[in-house]
């Protein structure tokens, strides 16, 4: 739920931005500034940024809570770390807030692979910036977006450090990711190995699965429908060529 939540806006604002940033028809100034600051989040230490939003969240006296106290918003402080959805939400954004630049950078990184004479071909054909981009840039970047979902499924899948840092996974199991209970079954008194062991193997099995799932659903049906019709055409000319050599023998 947590992966979900956040990959949603993650990869939504990633590509607005490499659209906004690999614009063709509008140059903008100071590109290489906003990247980055869109970026920075990223090269933070996952302590500090637990360290930052805890802080930021805290009770009785905090930021957020002062902003909330004095506009009028409540009456008084607000524990945000006993609730299990402001909880979870915290941790949402911190990842979204997290990894948006890196994938942002990922995708620019595609779309700049793309060949400069098909946008110019599109430009002459009078297409806009949205046809573009759904027409042109998605399809072109479709192996560079399978790579930016696998990578993020098993890293959400995976994810420790926020929500142990964090919350330990609390209030009440609400941020206890699979990563947090395998440590906490293998190193956190309890000791059972055996368990956190299980945990890891069907762990690996369901990102295996998703992982197959996305390549199936990604896969390039042009190029699979090309190839089915390159090895028939290889075929008929093998059994034609059969044919003729057997004709010549007779």
């Amino acid at each position: 739920m947590i992966w979900i939540m956040n990959f949603i806006p993650q990869i939504t604002i990633a590509l607005l931005l490499t659209a906004w940033f690999t614009s063709h028809s509008n140059e903008i100034k100071g590109k290489g500034f906003f990247k980055v600051v869109f970026y920075m989040p990223n090269i933070i230490t996952a302590a500090t940024v637990a360290i930052l939003f805890h802080s930021l969240f805290n009770y009785p006296i905090g930021p957020v809570n002062d902003i909330l106290t004095s506009s009028g918003l409540r009456d008084e402080s607000y524990y945000f770390f006993t609730s299990k959805t402001a909880s979870r939400l915290i941790v949402v954004f911190i990842q979204f807030w997290t990894w948006y630049g890196n994938t942002m950078i990922v995708l620019i990184s595609g779309v700049l692979g793309i060949s400069p004479d098909i946008y110019e071909a599109a430009e002459i054909d009078g297409a806009n910036g949205v046809q573009t981009f759904f027409r042109i840039t998605i399809p072109n970047i479709k192996t560079v977006l399978l790579y930016t979902l696998v990578t993020s499924l098993v890293g959400g899948l995976n994810m420790f450090d926020i929500p142990f840092l964090f919350l330990k996974g609390g209030p009440d199991r609400a941020t206890l990711t699979t990563s947090v209970f395998i440590y906490n079954q293998a190193f956190s008194g309890s000791y059972l190995y055996n368990r956190a062991s299980a945990a890891s193997m069907l762990m690996w099995i369901i990102i295996a699965a998703l992982s197959g799932v996305l390549f199936f659903i990604m896969r390039d049906k042009e190029q699979i429908q090309m190839d089915k019709e390159i090895k028939r055409a290889k075929k008929e000319a093998k059994r034609a060529s059969k044919g003729g050599v057997n004709q010549w023998q007779w």
